[in-house]
């Protein structure tokens, strides 16, 4: 499953939800700073917590440098 995301780093606390932009994106908002990976790394965990999945099984195709990114879901 391929889908597009908007990354919110520095965020109160970690959440899965709502949507912003056209096309719609979801909003991942994660505590962790965007330094050396580490929204990136939060991210996954998070989307992997609301999916149900392991975090190894979801990975980012586009965008790892940026805000808006594609992920994909095995």
């Amino acid at each position: 499953m391929l889908i597009e995301i908007r990354v919110r780093p520095n965020a109160n606390r970690n959440k899965v939800g709502g949507t912003v932009g056209d096309p719609p994106r979801l909003i991942v908002a994660v505590q962790a700073p965007a330094v050396d990976g580490k929204a990136n790394d939060a991210v996954l965990k998070e989307l992997a917590k609301a999916f149900g999945v392991k975090a190894r099984d979801i990975s980012i195709v586009q965008g790892e440098l940026a805000r808006d990114k594609r992920i994909v879901i095995d």
